[in-house]
């Protein structure tokens, strides 16, 4: 049987700012699982974690509003999906996709 991605884990630097911006920009408050760890469960169910939300526009003011830098304009991309980048206040990539117009390399 073949590796399975079960975690992907942002490294950051102040855990109580990443959990409220997250918390903000996900829309869901998560868990503290540790000192070091809060976990956000989404609705991941494999090997690809992306952040897929039906209205784009409210992602990205709240992302602007929570800290978030370098926020592109949203776009529709020539594989068909509609999305932004950003950067998250500890520098992560970040990119959320309109629900939809997912590419799941298919």
């Amino acid at each position: 049987m073949p590796a399975r991605l079960y975690r992907t884990i942002l490294p950051v630097s102040d855990i109580d700012l990443a959990a409220k911006f997250y918390g903000v920009v996900l829309g869901e408050a998560g868990q503290r699982v540790s000192r070091g760890r809060h976990y956000f469960s989404g609705d991941a169910d494999g090997a690809i974690l992306a952040c897929s939300v039906d209205n784009l526009e409210a992602a990205r003011e709240r992302c602007e509003a929570s800290g978030a830098r370098d926020v592109t304009q949203i776009r529709a991309m020539p594989w068909g999906e509609t999305r932004f980048y950003a950067l998250d206040p500890f520098d992560n990539p970040i990119s959320f996709v309109k629900s939809g117009t997912e590419f799941t390399g298919s």
